[in-house]
Order: C-alpha cells, then sequence, then structure tokens
C-alpha cells in the first residue's frame, strides 16, 4: 500500500534555470528507458519521468527522495551537484498538487499551454510499457489527467493563441514589419516545427519558406501539403548562409548550427526552439546576428496572458476536487485489508456450528443468499469508513449487523 509520503517529485525548470542548463538534464528516450531499466533493478516500480524544453523532473514511489534524484541525473548528462543546487523536491500532498498543476497548464512557463498534457501521456505511457506504473501512479495519472481535461473543457485557462511556436510569428513581427521578401528556413517538421511551418503562413504570410529535416520525406510531405520547398540536409548550411530568418525545431544532442558558420554571414533572425539549444549560444555575441531561444519567446507579452490569469482561480478549484477524489481513493485503498478481514470473518461465522445453531430458523432459508448478504454487509460497512473513519467501530458494528439481518 502508498502513502502519500512515500511519493516524490524532483526536478528543475525555467523558473530557475536557463535553457542550456535544461538541456544538460533532458532526458531523450534511449537515456529514458535505460533509466526505468534501472529504476526496476532497484525495486523502484512507480516512476516516471517528464522532460520537455521547460523542465525535467522525476515522479516516483520510493522509501527516500535520493533514490530518484540519483537516477535522473545518472542518466542525463547533468552533475548531482548541480541539480543539488538548482533543483526542487516535494514530497506527498504537495508533490502530487505540482503533478496537477502541472497537467493543466498552471506550471507552464507560458500559463495554460495545454501541450505538456500529451508530453506527460507519453511519458506515462512508455513508463508502463517498461513496468514502471503501478496501481497508485495508474490513478494517480488518470485523475490528474481527467481533471486536466476538466479544466480545459470548463475554463479559458488554454483559451486564445499563446505557445512557444505562436510566440516565435510574434518575434518575427518584432523584427520584420513585412517577410513576403524574406527568405525563410526552418530545420526540423516534428510536432513544434509543423506548428511553427503553418503559424508562418497563416499569420505572417509568408511564401518563401524551405523546410529540412534529417529524414528527408518528412520536409518533403509537409512541403507538399503546404506548398512550400524542401531541401536535403545535406544542403542545411547553404540555405541557412542564404536565409533572412532560420527558425530551429530540431531535437539533436548537439548544436546544429555553430558560431563560427556565422561569422562572415548576411543578417539574420535565429530563432532556437530546442531544448537543449540547436543553436551554439555564442551566436547571439555576433553584432549582425539576432539570436532568441524559448526563455526569450517566453518573455513575450500578450493580452491573452492576463485573461487566462483570470480563470487559475477555477482551475484551482477543479484540481481540489480531483485531488479530494483521489485521496479517497487512496484511503479506501488502506481500508481494504481490514474489509476483507471482516469479510473471511463473516464467511467463517456463517459456517461455525455454534452459529447456525443460534440462528437455525433464519439459516435454514437463507444459505442460498449468504453471500450476497455478506457482500452488502461489506459494502455498507466500507461506506462507514469512507464518512467516519473507525475501522475498529465499523469491525464490530459489521458483525452485528450480520447477526441482525439473519434474525430479522
Amino acid at each position: 500500500m502508498t502513502d502519500f509520503n512515500h511519493f516524490f517529485i524532483a526536478g528543475i525548470n525555467y523558473k530557475k534555470t536557463d535553457a542550456s542548463i535544461r538541456g544538460t538534464f533532458a532526458i531523450q528516450n534511449d537515456q529514458y528507458i535505460n533509466l526505468l531499466n534501472s529504476a526496476r533493478l532497484a525495486g523502484l516500480n512507480e516512476i516516471f519521468v517528464l522532460s520537455t524544453c521547460n523542465r525535467t523532473e522525476i515522479y516516483g514511489v520510493a522509501n527516500e527522495l535520493k533514490q530518484l534524484s540519483d537516477l535522473l541525473c545518472n542518466h542525463s548528462n547533468g552533475s548531482k551537484e548541480k541539480f543539488e543546487e538548482l533543483s526542487y523536491i516535494k514530497k506527498g500532498h504537495e508533490a502530487i498538487e505540482h503533478l496537477f498543476a502541472v497537467a493543466a497548464g498552471l506550471d507552464s512557463q507560458i500559463l495554460g499551454d495545454y501541450e505538456i498534457v500529451g508530453q506527460m501521456k507519453q511519458a506515462i505511457r512508455i513508463a508502463k510499457e517498461n513496468g514502471c506504473i503501478g496501481t497508485f501512479l495508474e490513478r494517480l495519472s488518470n485523475i490528474v489527467l481527467q481533471s486536466s481535461k476538466a479544466i480545459k473543457t470548463s475554463t479559458e485557462l488554454s483559451g486564445g493563441t499563446v505557445s512557444v511556436s505562436f510566440a516565435a510569428i510574434q518575434c518575427i513581427r518584432e523584427n520584420f514589419a513585412d517577410v513576403s521578401n524574406k527568405k525563410i528556413v526552418l530545420l526540423g517538421t516534428g510536432k513544434i516545427g509543423r506548428n511553427t511551418c503553418k503559424n508562418l503562413i497563416d499569420y505572417l504570410g509568408a511564401k518563401d519558406i524551405t523546410l529540412i529535416n534529417r529524414t528527408e520525406e518528412k520536409a518533403k510531405e509537409l512541403a507538399a501539403e503546404l506548398n512550400i520547398k524542401a531541401a536535403p540536409y545535406s544542403e542545411a548550411a547553404l540555405q541557412v548562409a542564404q536565409a533572412d530568418i532560420v527558425v530551429v525545431a530540431t531535437n539533436a544532442e548537439e548544436p546544429v548550427i555553430k558560431t563560427a558558420s556565422l561569422i562572415n554571414s548576411t543578417p539574420k533572425l535565429l530563432i532556437d526552439l530546442s531544448i537543449p539549444n540547436n543553436i551554439e549560444a555564442s551566436a547571439k555575441s555576433l553584432p549582425h546576428i539576432t539570436l532568441v531561444n524559448v526563455d526569450d519567446l517566453s518573455r513575450i507579452n500578450d493580452i491573452t496572458l492576463q485573461k487566462r490569469m483570470a480563470e487559475v482561480p477555477k482551475a484551482k478549484a477543479i484540481i481540489a476536487e480531483h485531488m479530494m477524489e483521489f485521496a479517497d481513493w487512496n484511503q479506501m485503498r488502506k481500508n481494504v485489508p481490514v474489509l476483507k478481514a471482516v469479510k473471511q470473518k463473516l464467511i467463517d461465522m456463517h459456517q461455525c456450528n455454534l452459529f447456525l445453531a443460534t440462528n437455525e430458523a433464519a439459516c435454514d432459508n437463507a444459505a442460498p443468499k449468504t453471500d450476497q448478504g455478506i457482500q452488502k454487509v461489506i459494502n455498507n460497512m466500507a461506506q462507514r469508513m469512507r464518512e467516519q473513519n473507525q475501522p475498529g467501530c465499523n469491525y464490530i458494528e459489521a458483525i452485528n449487523d450480520y447477526i441482525t439481518n439473519h434474525r430479522n
């Protein structure tokens, strides 16, 4: 049985770390699988890791927090010393509340960012496939996702158009009054790259866009869909050199655009949507280069954010309801051993000769209904335990109920 006080979360996020530091603790898919394998070997069977551009957090049931933080540091490129310096830790009720807030978008760098839900679902799915989601996390994650969905449908916390990909559009607007004659190169055609590309067309009317992806077919497919151009990855350096605006949404472990390649280039706006950074940070020092990363984009003000702030109390009220539901479920799990013991005692009583002799008249006609009668008593006991939290008293009461029912 899992006690709330054995549920921990340890992590880093945008509030105390910049993109370069977060990048060292980012967990890629292969690292995640290795981490989960190590967790199982260490006897940790309730654990998952959420790693996005704004955070890396490890959630799990453990005897002590160090078991989780060591796992995360051992399977990322970050150091334990740096993690201890910059991380936050939460336990029990506080950790559960944090998970609800993250899934709702209340803890996102852009308030109400709903993309976090898909990332959380994937993290939990992978953990489950690798044997690291047990009864406690299964139930908790389900209720957390239900809460997030209720907030999405019942409030305007995620209303309007605010996301990293849209913030990139606002950034381009601030730097260029008109992009119709600007050459734009977009590296990476994953979800963020795809959304950014569509926003370039829908909001800016951009026409000269070239897509580049390591898997060339993906770039060609999206380019055909949007009626724009695609180029092979082997031409990336040439395309970047010719561009006025470059958006990078790749998932490489090392920068794909180096400072050295930009020293003699034409003036450019570079937007790095990747974690870890896929454009070398030192490029920002070049006078003809404007480099913006996800941290910079999050600071872009939008009236939509003000509207979302007004929805926060509603979201928190929905979270409180779902947290209470989970607490009730967990409390009932603690009562299961008592309920099972009482049920067995009632079965034993019904098979006891003394009990049968004492209640002979009632028992003659009640035998076929014994199982049903016992279950009814157990259900009533469970209800009283939920309401009164007095298992000892309910134990005695259940036995009296059963005897009384047989005599009536």
